[in-house]
């Protein structure tokens, strides 16, 4: 027998959900549910899920757009306002109202801008302090360095001036025409003359100290009997003649060409000792070596930046 046109096609049917509870509640049922929705009101709600709610409301009614049929809105409309346009005729005028800033705490108004002006200005003048210590200790290693390279320079100019001065006095004696001992200081050359007067101050201190400690005599004046002879006075002391000859002999007068000399700075100095050096002897004091012949091939410059 054929199918019928009418017959239902299973395979295609469309059931709807079936109901997850009962179609009516039984009085137990409808009792328990009371309960549970009396319990639930009667609960009081801690503070944290009343902040919360209250939150979520909020944030509810700012997503919301003004509706069409509030006045605002109407009133907005008539002026060409439409769902979604800035306010204002500027195309980068605001399209979202200003958010709200709900204030928690009891302080006054513009109470938590004075507090962030304040950390503000703690963490600027932080700031300066850093940035001031840093340039301070920048400043104090830059001036031990410079002190350190000036000591240096100094240690150099005196070893330059003395091997001058050694490489002079061999000169001297090779020719047979050895300086004197008592030669003028302003006979000296000024390159290290300074060594030399150095010298001579130190012998002039040394004199007067053992004059003074050894002349008592001389400082303590007696009374001589004037038919003594020199040499009794002298043997017995009763000598009315200084013995700290030294004192009467100060040392030449300012030397105004050395005072010009040593009043450059220690590199113009050093430099032209060096010169001297190379020119005269040619030795470099930085190489430790006397070369045969000006040229002074192998030497790799005149500084101590040169050789490094």
């Amino acid at each position: 027998m054929a199918e019928s046109d009418d017959e239902d096609d299973y395979m295609n049917m469309i059931f709807e959900d079936a109901p997850k509870g009962p179609k009516f509640e039984t009085s137990l049922q409808r009792a328990a549910r009371k309960r549970k929705e009396g319990e639930a009101k009667a609960r009081q709600k801690t503070k944290s899920e009343r902040e919360a709610e209250a939150e979520a409301a909020r944030e509810a009614s700012l997503a919301t757009a003004l509706p069409e049929t509030n006045k605002g809105f109407k009133m907005m409309a008539k002026f060409g306002f439409k769902q979604g346009d800035a306010l204002g005729k500027s195309e980068n005028a605001r399209k979202e109202p200003i958010q709200v800033s709900v204030k928690e705490d009891r302080g006054g108004i513009g109470l938590e801008s004075d507090k962030k002006r304040k950390i503000r200005e703690q963490w600027a003048e932080a700031e300066r302090e850093a940035k001031r210590s840093k340039e301070e200790e920048g400043d104090y290693l830059e001036i031990r360095r410079q002190e350190q390279k000036d000591k240096k320079l100094e240690r150099d100019l005196d070893s330059a001036q003395r091997t001058a001065e050694r490489l002079t006095e061999k000169e001297a004696e090779d020719k047979g025409t050895t300086e004197p001992f008592d030669k003028p200081l302003k006979d000296i050359n000024v390159l290290w003359r300074s060594r030399a007067r150095r010298r001579v101050e130190i012998q002039h201190d040394k004199q007067q100290r053992r004059e003074l400690d050894n002349s008592l005599a001389s400082r303590l004046p007696t009374l001589a009997d004037e038919d003594e002879d020199n040499d009794s006075k002298v043997a017995l002391g009763h000598d009315l003649t200084p013995f700290y000859t030294s004192l009467e002999h100060d040392l030449e007068d300012e030397d105004p060409e050395l005072a010009e000399f040593d009043a450059l700075p220690v590199t113009e100095r050093l430099e032209k000792v060096l010169l001297h050096l190379r020119g005269e002897f040619h030795y470099c004091l930085y190489c430790g070596h006397q070369y045969p012949d000006a040229e002074m091939e192998g030497c790799p410059g005149v500084t101590e930046e040169d050789h490094d």
